[in-house]
């Protein structure tokens, strides 16, 4: 696939599937369904409405419904299907601000094909076509707005997608090696004529690319300056967090944060000492600030555990937990956890050999909630996912 190569939207996302729980509804329901039929008046009532709705107030409307709505409702006619490509829908549409992001996800058991979450509906969406090669190995490992960017395990390549219309770049290749022990990171960019984004490739090494969505090129590889301690510990499966232009990256070994500003191209590094009896912990943010989460296991006791990073003293402060009761499932297992998604709301999956489970945690209210299980279509077995991210969905941001 040639570098900026654009996939057309037409069929690709129209025939996504939401999750659906094979459930007996009770007498009562059953009755509440008649009584509550609307009259063939009412339907004439609601006809003539829409009928006269100014031309004019169309394309806001339509801006305002619910994302899975909108992939529901476009194939009624050539018209409605039509508003992805049009300029002014989209600007309607980068008007509406998304209260929470969605979650696109990889399952262990299918790597090749995605789920993603709407933590508003509280469903699972399986599309059933992807802009993305079907015979790669593609995980998420970065995001931005409505944008992600995806690397190939095996090709070592990199992809930008935006997951709703299927609109996809493939990246040309860099200097830097891409691998398991690089990090990637991701910004966009308002401007006049839309999206801009940049990619971060960072290698343990010190050396570093940026890929600019304008010039559609990499920059000349470049070194860290030399009062940054290498090598670094890097791992993409950690992905870094983003607040205004600057990117934050987690390194062990010393452990700590190195972070890079995009608009300034200034590195920082801070030696920050992770708490004690921590493991899989990864950042993450919200409303500018730097919080970590992780399982913190002591003894046999496992838990959950969110610590925020001190501005003053640059040091790690634990701000919440996990409820006890439900911290008492995780009492002598062997638990992992994996943080999909790090901004504002986090997606975790936990996983022992006697428990899968899926859990969403919101930073600003320090609400836990239960996630339904990842269930493929026609399939019964909960599935485990093992990578995913989080982004805002955006019918208008394109790769």
């Amino acid at each position: 696939m040639a570098a900026g190569k654009s996939v057309p939207e037409s069929g690709s996302f129209r025939k996504m599937e939401p999750l659906k729980h094979a459930s007996k509804k009770s007498r009562r329901d059953r009755s509440r369904g008649k009584s509550s039929g609307r009259s063939s008046s009412d339907e004439a009532m609601e006809q003539q409405i829409w009928k006269d709705l100014p031309e004019d107030l169309f394309e806001p409307v339509i801006a305002r419904l619910p994302i899975a709505t909108f992939f529901r409702f476009r194939t009624v006619c050539q018209r409605w299907n039509s508003l992805l490509s049009s300029q002014s829908f989209s600007q309607h549409c980068a008007q509406v601000r998304q209260a929470n992001p969605w979650f696109y996800t990889v399952t262990h058991e299918h790597t090749n094909s995605a789920a993603m979450y709407d933590p508003s509906m509280k469903k699972w969406y399986h599309p059933t076509t992807s802009a993305l090669p079907a015979e790669l190995i593609v995980l998420p490992v970065a995001s931005a707005g409505g944008l992600v960017c995806f690397f190939d395990v095996y090709g070592q390549t990199l992809y930008v997608c935006n997951p709703l219309i299927q609109s996809l770049n493939e990246l040309p290749s860099c200097s830097v090696r891409v691998g398991s022990r690089a990090a990637v990171g991701m910004t966009v960019d308002k401007n006049s004529t839309g999206a801009v984004y940049r990619i971060l490739l960072v290698g343990c090494d010190g050396e570093y690319e940026i890929y600019d969505s304008i010039t559609k090129s990499w920059s000349y590889p470049r070194n860290m300056p030399a009062d940054i301690k290498l090598p670094l510990s890097l791992n993409f499966r950690s992905q870094a967090i983003s607040i205004d232009s600057t990117l934050y990256f987690m390194h062990s070994d010393p452990e700590g944060i190195v972070s890079y500003n995009m608009a300034t191209g200034v590195w920082v590094q801070y030696i920050i000492p992770a708490p004690l009896h921590l493991s899989d912990h990864t950042l993450a943010e919200c409303d500018g600030r730097i919080l970590l989460v992780g399982l913190l296991t002591k003894n046999a006791a496992t838990c959950i555990c969110i610590w925020e990073l001190q501005k003053m003293t640059f040091l790690w402060k634990e701000v919440d937990r996990m409820p006890n009761v439900w911290c008492l499932d995780f009492y002598g297992k062997h638990v992992r956890m994996k943080c999909l998604g790090n901004k504002g709301l986090l997606l975790l999956s936990l996983r022992s050999r006697q428990m899968n489970r899926l859990v969403t945690y919101n930073i600003a209210t320090k609400e836990w909630v239960k996630v339904p299980g990842c269930v493929v279509p026609r399939g019964r077995k909960r599935q485990w996912i093992a990578h995913g991210t989080a982004f805002y969905p955006c019918l208008s941001a394109s790769a």
